[in-house]
């Protein structure tokens, strides 16, 4: 895959097929979006994502994990679009035809039902419709996916994750949510305890469930390691940040300064501040336990 980012390097000299929105997720909705450009690539085009981005806060992927997952699709161009007045303030027409026509030659448009785009969000599937004879591209509306009756969406799985849900959040995604960072160097409390953990302290946009103990993965490279995982603000030890700590079982070796990818697979109890180290040792005992017992180990 291509990635390219910036005004100068929109562009793009062959014909495309082409998908656009925030990819949030990339959920089984925006799975959908992009099975069909690839399948569109048999026709001599080229399968190109754009993203509109605008920074923020709560997301369900940061900006490289968001690549990572693209990557592994198989598309050839994933193109940030730059969140900057030349694009914003562009009419419909105008990004239709400067930038989808022009810049990124798509001969195929492939969106969601409920797309929209331009200046204030005035465009939307029956602007592409009018617009695709005039400028010689063919549009393809993609009806929302759903789960039990409910259409998946970014703002759906977001509730799901606030409450803990991760089997229903896993699910609609279509793949474990996971937070991926570089392992950083802790109080070595778990160390102490008998119990050896990792360490990441995620960026400020990236969205977490409740703070609390879960079952997890650790992918370290391609190796999956199975764990319990607690995410808050270890109030018996009182850190100042929210970070993810990993306990991975039968692990010991040094993994600072790698990165991993910690995948977040159930829910099991609230974070609690306890009396003494001693409380705490012997809760994360049964934590463990717990999650041995969910791996069948």
């Amino acid at each position: 895959m291509e990635y390219k980012q910036g005004l100068e390097n929109l562009y793009i000299n062959e014909d495309t097929a082409v998908t656009i929105g925030k990819f949030d997720g990339v959920h089984r909705g925006h799975q959908k979006l992009v099975k069909r450009i690839l399948e569109l690539e048999h026709r001599d085009c080229r399968s190109v994502i754009v993203t509109l981005n605008k920074n923020s806060t709560g997301m369900l992927l940061t900006d490289s994990e968001k690549r990572e997952i693209l990557k592994r699709t198989g598309v050839s161009f994933l193109i940030d679009c730059p969140f900057v007045p030349e694009i914003v303030q562009m009419s419909p027409e105008v990004f239709v035809r400067e930038i989808l026509v022009r810049k990124l030659h798509a001969r195929y448009i492939i969106v969601g039902e409920d797309f929209r785009f331009g200046y204030e969000r005035q465009g939307d599937c029956n602007t592409l419709m009018e617009l695709q004879n005039k400028y010689g591209f063919c549009l393809e509306v993609i009806k929302k996916e759903q789960y039990q009756g409910n259409d998946i969406s970014s703002s759906y799985i977001k509730q799901e994750l606030k409450k803990g849900g991760m089997k229903l959040v896993n699910t609609l995604l279509g793949y474990p949510y996971f937070v991926s960072g570089e392992v950083l160097h802790g109080r070595k409390i778990g160390r102490t305890l008998g119990m050896p953990t990792t360490n990441l302290i995620p960026t400020t946009n990236k969205l977490l469930p409740p703070n609390g103990v879960y079952v997890s993965n650790t992918f370290i490279g391609k190796e999956c390691f199975h764990g319990v995982t607690n995410i808050g603000c270890k109030p018996t030890i009182g850190e100042a940040f929210r970070g993810i700590e990993t306990y991975i079982f039968d692990f010991d070796k040094d993994l600072y300064g790698e990165t991993i990818e910690i995948q977040l697979l159930e829910f099991k109890r609230r974070e609690m501040k306890f009396h003494s180290l001693d409380e705490l040792k012997e809760q994360m005992h049964k934590d463990i336990s717990l999650g041995r017992e969910y791996f069948n180990e």
